[in-house]
Order: structure tokens, then C-alpha cells, then sequence
């Protein structure tokens, strides 16, 4: 096992799929899936199980993945010190992004800073809102993408856009005729989640637990996309942010909105030093403002 394998592992675990991991990483499947099986080959475990459409990571996965990650920042911390110390230094922005915002934000601020800034390296890695907190807070990333205001003390946010929770189902559900969910029936269903790490379960557990209630949890997963392409194949549900329907083209999901109440979501940057990173956070909320409604765009930073 060596640092380009870990690095591969962690673009198929990230992306849940072969083919997308191989894109982000400009290899082809065939190399990327040898690289995998050799490295499932020297740990002596099973990394990923095929399902549909997408690789399930099995534990040893999720395992192995905890310990990349600081693996890796601390590989590519150790590669910035030495640039830095050659004279070498290239300009880098590392920026955590949930995978629950508007799907198109991503490829659209990629493109408008290179045209902005050609040279700047413009590191992205999707993570958990958690995730996002802890990188910024040990310095491994400069802004996150995440929901506000932010959870840990010392951080600031930004607000880019607004959203609200909406319940996802097949169109097969015993709920489809409704143009609402209440809060209270959507209680009731039987849903497939993401994990208790992000922070869209995180809001939607608080939600019920307002009323008394837990969430009626059949399945588990960490990855948007493999719910919603699992969802069709079940009479479940799930909670998703309504933006996030932009990532899904299956004509056999209906996205219904919360009512009674409203569960509504503030998405913004998310930052450390606001006074060092200010030109940063600046850059970045300009060059989305074409993307984003600007009467949704935050005027002032939250604490």
C-alpha cells in the first residue's frame, strides 16, 4: 500500500462510482480498478461491494478511509512546507463542500476561477458538514460550503443561498397525490438515510425530536447519490434539501415540501480567519453570484 493507492481509494470511496473517480482523477477505469484490486489484494480485505449502479463501501472501506484522509492532508501539507521552503510555493484554495448543496455550484465555481484566477490550484474534496468544521479548524482547509450558522466556536459564515428540507419519494408511494408532507406524517415513513454524521440528518433527528419522535431509519448510506438512485427500487423515503433534486434526473422520484413546519436551510461559506481570508471568502462569493440568486446572497458574516 503506498500514498497514490490511498489516494485512488479515497477518489472510489468519495465518488461511489469507477468511472467518476477515474474522471477526477484523469486515469482510465481500467487502471483505476487494477489499483484498487491490487490494494484490496495487499490489505487481504474486500473494500467495496458492486450494488445498484454504484460501489457500496463495506466496513474495512470505512475503516480504511478514516485513516487515509489525515494520511493524505498530512502527505500534502508536508509537499506545500517543502515548496515553501524552496521558493516553489504554488497559490492553493482547499475548499470542503457538502454533498448536499446545489450540485451545480461546484462545476461552476471551478470554471470561474480558473478564468479568475488561472492560477490558482483550486483543491475541492466533498465532505460531511463535521468534516468540514474539524479541516478548517486544523488548518487543512482554507473555506467550506456548508450549512449555517457554524457549529464549532471560532468559525464564520456566510450566506450564499437559502433551501428547506423536502421528503423524496418513489412514485409508487402511498404519498404521491400529495402536493405536502407534514412534519408529523413524514415522522411516520419508513426512510433511507444519510448517516448520523451529516448534518442533514443531524437537522432532521432535532426536527423530530421536537416532537417527540425518532426517525423511522430502514437504511442507511453515505453517499446522496446512492439513495436516490436506490429509492425507486423501494416503497421508502428520504429528506433531502429541494436543490439537491438538480443531481437527480429519475423521473420516478417526487420531491414534496415540508409543511407544518417549514424546515428551512441556510447554505454559505464557512471560515476561520475572517480578517486574513477575507480576500478569499470575497473571490469566492463573488464568483457565485452569477449562480445564485443575489437576493438569496448574505450581506454580512455570522458569527
Amino acid at each position: 500500500m503506498d500514498f497514490r493507492q490511498l489516494r485512488y481509494f479515497v477518489a472510489v470511496y468519495e465518488e461511489g462510482h469507477v468511472g467518476r473517480a477515474a474522471e477526477r482523477l484523469s486515469l482510465s477505469q481500467p487502471a483505476l480498478s487494477q489499483q484498487i484490486r491490487q490494494l484490496e489484494h495487499s490489505l487481504d480485505v474486500s473494500l467495496f461491494e458492486r450494488g445498484n449502479k454504484r460501489l457500496l463501501p463495506t466496513l474495512a472501506a470505512h475503516t480504511l478511509y478514516n485513516h487515509a484522509l489525515p494520511l493524505l492532508d498530512g502527505m500534502q501539507r508536508a509537499r506545500d512546507a517543502l515548496r515553501n521552503f524552496r521558493g516553489q510555493a504554488l497559490r492553493t484554495l482547499a475548499i470542503g463542500v457538502l454533498q448536499t448543496v446545489r450540485p451545480s455550484l461546484v462545476p461552476q465555481l471551478l470554471d470561474r476561477v480558473r478564468k479568475a484566477q488561472p492560477h490558482l490550484v483550486v483543491q475541492i474534496y466533498e465532505l460531511s458538514g463535521l468534516e468540514i468544521e474539524r479541516r478548517l479548524l486544523n488548518g487543512s482547509l482554507d473555506i467550506g460550503i456548508s450549512y449555517l450558522p457554524p457549529r464549532q466556536p471560532g468559525l464564520h459564515g456566510l450566506l450564499l443561498y437559502e433551501d428547506e428540507l423536502q421528503v423524496v419519494i418513489p412514485k409508487t408511494h402511498p404519498l404521491r397525490e400529495f402536493k405536502k408532507v407534514s412534519l408529523k406524517q413524514a415522522a411516520e415513513l419508513p426512510m433511507i438515510l444519510l448517516g448520523e454524521e451529516f448534518q442533514v440528518r443531524q437537522i432532521w433527528q432535532g426536527q423530530l425530536a421536537n416532537l417527540g419522535r425518532r426517525p423511522q431509519v430502514q437504511a442507511e448510506m453515505n453517499n446522496m447519490g446512492g439513495i436516490l438512485d436506490s429509492l425507486p427500487q423501494t416503497s421508502l423515503a428520504t429528506v433531502l434539501p429541494g436543490r439537491a433534486q438538480e443531481a437527480s434526473e429519475d423521473q420516478e422520484l417526487l420531491w414534496k415540501p415540508l409543511s407544518e413546519p417549514r424546515v428551512p436551510l441556510k447554505v454559505g461559506l464557512v471560515f476561520r480567519d475572517a480578517q486574513r481570508q477575507q480576500a478569499s471568502v470575497e473571490l469566492l462569493r463573488t464568483l457565485l453570484e452569477e449562480e445564485i440568486d443575489p437576493r438569496q446572497m448574505g450581506l454580512s458574516p455570522l458569527g
